[in-house]
């Protein structure tokens, strides 16, 4: 069984990915309504920078508060993190 795992940070990042959901919702919606492909395009945008912004969010609180960067798990986790970067 897992254990809960929260950071003070997280109300906040579900908050950006609750709009970035709003923003794909619109996005979808605009589909339907037939939209012009520049006006899809500015919305995807925005979908794509809520996105990042909250992964980036993520990573760095994670790196904070729980890579301690005292032995060679936290070296891989780093080097995993960046990654996603």
């Amino acid at each position: 069984m897992s254990h809960p795992h929260a950071h003070s940070s997280h109300p906040a990042i579900a908050t950006r990915l609750k709009r970035a959901e709003g923003h794909l919702h619109r996005v979808i919606a605009m589909i339907d309504e037939g939209r012009p492909c520049l006006d899809l395009a500015t919305q995807l945008h925005a979908v794509e920078r809520a996105l990042a912004e909250a992964k980036r969010a993520l990573i760095h609180d994670h790196i904070d508060h729980c890579v301690t960067g005292g032995d060679a798990h936290d070296l891989a986790e780093i080097k995993a993190l960046t990654k996603l970067l």
